[in-house]
């Protein structure tokens, strides 16, 4: 059987852009029969993330994320259903996810890397899996939760940059469910903008790329900062980290702005922000949805029920087709979702 994958034609290199060119689509032959511990699945859905730039380069820069290797397929969180299985714990027609799905429109994989997910808990939306009801919303939901240092009642406000993204969007609605009581997000269009105060219940966006950030926060944050939720790092973040309060956090989930250069992670703040940050006692420390595993399996159901309650909106970027894998990865670097930034391959659940 002929089937379509996605390879890395070439490196951006460390202080580069990526774009669609650095993929491209080739044809392959699956193999006809499926081993024992094996499974054969049709992929449903493929996600495009930002922590992905890093294993663009040669290295990391990361002992838990493998680097994508030049003409061979590359993978990420997937969503797909079995056509065959020869794995105890899997049937033809069950819905699966994995962190590790090659970006291909079938696959013979160990049924071992696999989970098994319930439609029931999305209502059907199984690209969900791989946003709000997956790694996305678990690092927002257990980000907050563990670094946030919420407490319902206190009056706390929460700041949350690339709030119109994938975690964003959620952690901005998490930390008014946990008991913000001013969520404040920062993004770069007017759409999003509006998007963030209209439909997610942000109380205030601000774009920073038409306004003065330090200013609006000044005005939209009277009482300062308690809590940052950090998608982006750099200018943007020096700013609010120098408009927190006393023994404030941030919750260091990403620093998209950086990915693009040669620089640790996390990258060291500029030594004026850093004497803030000490001086004022702002924890500001890694933070890995990985390390948290015991918690996901609740964390899951929390969200579940949370979006079907109302309480937590969903948005998506759905792109068509996986030769469009390479144009939505970048499209997702420079800003271009809305949501989570999501790749339909086939959207024909049926066997």
């Amino acid at each position: 059987m002929i089937v379509q994958r996605v390879v890395l034609n070439s490196r951006p290199g460390k202080n580069g852009h990526p774009v669609a060119e650095n993929f491209r689509v080739e044809e392959v032959n699956l193999p006809d029969c499926v081993n024992e511990g094996q499974v054969q699945v049709r992929t449903l859905y493929l996600s495009v993330d930002p922590y992905m730039r890093c294993r663009m380069n040669e290295d990391t820069g990361s002992d838990y994320i493998t680097p994508w290797q030049l003409s061979q397929v590359v993978d990420g969180g997937g969503v797909g259903i079995i056509e065959e299985s020869k794995h105890t714990n899997f049937t033809k027609g069950d819905f699966v996810t994995s962190f590790y799905w090659p970006w291909q429109t079938k696959v013979i994989l160990d049924g071992n890397i696999l989970e098994k997910v319930d439609p029931q808990l999305v209502d059907g939306h199984l690209s969900y899996f791989l946003g709000a009801i997956g790694m996305p919303g678990l690092t927002s939901l257990i980000g907050v939760q563990e670094k946030g240092h919420i407490t319902a009642g206190s009056n706390q406000t929460m700041v949350v940059s690339g709030a119109a993204g994938a975690c964003g969007s959620l952690a901005g609605q998490i930390g008014h469910l946990l008991g913000c009581s001013r969520v404040v997000g920062i993004c770069g269009t007017p759409e999003k903008c509006l998007f963030l105060t209209s439909e997610l219940g942000f109380d205030a966006a601000i774009n920073y790329k038409e306004e003065n950030v330090a200013e609006q926060l000044h005005k939209l944050c009277p009482a300062g900062v308690d809590v940052y939720f950090d998608n982006v790092g750099g200018d943007i973040s020096d700013t609010v980290i120098s408009q927190m309060n006393q023994n404030s956090h941030i919750i260091l989930c990403g620093q998209i702005s950086q990915y693009n250069k040669d620089v640790p992670y996390p990258p060291p703040l500029p030594p004026a922000i850093e004497a803030i940050q000490k001086e004022r006692n702002i924890t500001r420390e890694r933070f890995l949805v990985l390390n948290y595993k015991d918690k996901f399996e609740f964390g899951i159901l929390q969200l579940s029920q949370w979006f079907k309650e109302g309480k937590l909106k969903i948005k998506e970027t759905m792109v068509n087709g996986l030769e469009n894998m390479g144009a939505a990865f970048q499209s997702m670097m420079t800003g271009g979702n809305i949501g989570k930034q999501i790749v339909c391959i086939s959207g024909d659940t049926s066997l």
